[in-house]
């Protein structure tokens, strides 16, 4: 959910808050968990909460006592106890809701993991985190290449520095263990600073990276999904995806998630259905399931030998030959079944307001109306006398007759008549 301030500005461009993602309201932030009981005040004489939740970089949560009493609200930005030194971070939640939070993620108040906040940052301390945060991208180039030169088989995926630029803690993956002694004594002498290396998984990874899915949506794991179950081939199987790497696996490298969100329904719909491994015995011959539609409790077969030719029934009827093949009885063929299940494309509807019609908006063309007068005189003529028709056809003629003499006229311009002789000759 988005905060008032990345509303568009000038000329319809992103207006945005401009924190360089240190968001204001912590409302466009990862995992943002909504307050829903800030507009409602505690009742006389209760104590707010004396934790809240302060959000770190990509993410990263951590609940810290207030023991000072400071009044604190979301998007604050505070001084946290850290080893060795401090710590900065954003304040994400306060009051009851942390309650529940840290009673969802089984954290104790009173336990050593929830540390105490200091003082609310001042502008000393937001400077030296901002300076520490813009060497995290070069520091990360130049430590990718330390670990090529070492020829260690991990992956450097982030680094994120101490509020006070003291440690810096650098996340990697790998598929096994690591021997990275070396490698901290030469980060530690090519950054001067303490080091803390911390292995993540591949799903991890991408959660804090985040990123875009094919779905076109942001990552689930970097948006609400906080854990992460096992996810197996069988899950494609019961939904009947085909087995293709390429489109099951995600950005992290593994199958996606999202393969078990509905898996379950596919599960209890599949229980009404008979096993696709069991073969119908037909006086045809063998029949072997090829296909099935959960969403309409049809089932393929086909026999073998005639592997280009399905025959499609229903779920009541597999389960009816199978028990007469159970009963040592066989069906004299698929087709007795299949020709019930044809289905009629023909379209029964009443043309009310023109569905069918596709240029029903079209723009009709505009018709010549000299074609319509031409039209009316034509019927005017065949309906009338046939004297008033007389003449016109003689006018027709006449004028056929005189170009034709016309033309007689031009041709025999400059010739001899045939019968004309000489002056000079005697007959």
């Amino acid at each position: 959910m988005g905060c008032s301030s990345c509303s568009s500005g000038k000329d319809g461009q992103p207006k945005g808050c401009k924190n360089n993602g240190t968001c204001g309201t912590d409302g466009c932030n990862k995992l943002t968990v909504f307050d829903w009981l800030s507009n409602m005040s505690l009742p006389g004489g209760v104590a707010p909460f004396a934790c809240v939740e302060v959000r770190f970089k990509n993410g990263r949560k951590a609940f810290f006592k207030n023991t000072e009493n400071l009044s604190l609200s979301i998007g604050d930005v505070v001084a946290t106890e850290a080893t060795p030194g401090h710590d900065v971070g954003i304040v994400s939640l306060t009051g009851e809701l942390v309650r529940i939070q840290m009673k969802k993620k089984k954290v104790d108040v009173d336990s050593e993991e929830v540390k105490k906040i200091y003082r609310k940052a001042s502008q000393k301390d937001i400077d030296i985190w901002q300076r520490a945060r813009d060497k995290e991208e070069a520091m990360k180039v130049r430590a990718r290449e330390i670990a090529i030169r070492l020829k260690l088989q991990m992956k450097i995926s982030d680094i994120e520095f101490q509020g006070d630029g003291s440690k810096a803690t650098f996340y990697y993956t790998a598929e096994e263990r690591v021997d990275f002694r070396q490698l901290i004594k030469d980060y530690a002498q090519e950054f001067n600073i303490r080091i803390e290396m911390r292995q993540v998984g591949f799903r991890q990874e991408a959660a804090r990276l985040g990123g875009i899915g094919s779905c076109g949506r942001e990552l689930c794991c970097s948006t609400w999904l906080t854990d992460f179950r096992s996810v197996n081939t069988s899950a494609a199987r019961y939904q009947q995806l085909s087995l293709n790497p390429q489109k099951l696996a995600g950005q992290c490298g593994k199958l996606k998630c999202c393969l078990n969100y509905e898996l379950d329904s596919y599960v209890d719909a599949l229980k009404e259905f008979p096993k696709t491994d069991v073969k119908l015995q037909t006086e045809k011959g063998v029949a072997v399931c090829q296909k099935i539609d959960i969403f309409k409790g049809l089932l393929w077969y086909a026999y073998e030998g005639e592997w280009m030719h399905w025959h499609k029934i229903s779920v009541q009827d597999a389960k009816e030959i199978i028990e007469a093949n159970n009963s040592n009885e066989k069906v004299a063929s698929l087709e007795e079944y299949a020709s019930e299940l044809m289905e009629d494309t023909k379209v029964d509807f009443e043309n009310v307001v023109g569905q069918d019609s596709l240029t029903r908006f079209d723009t009709k063309p505009k018709r010549n109306r000299n074609r319509k007068k031409n039209r009316t005189k034509k019927t005017t003529a065949k309906a009338g006398n046939t004297t008033e028709a007389k003449p016109k056809e003689s006018k027709r003629q006449n004028s056929s007759s005189n170009q034709r003499k016309k033309r007689n006229n031009n041709n025999n311009r400059g010739k001899r008549p045939k019968n004309s002789q000489n002056k000079n000759e005697k007959p």
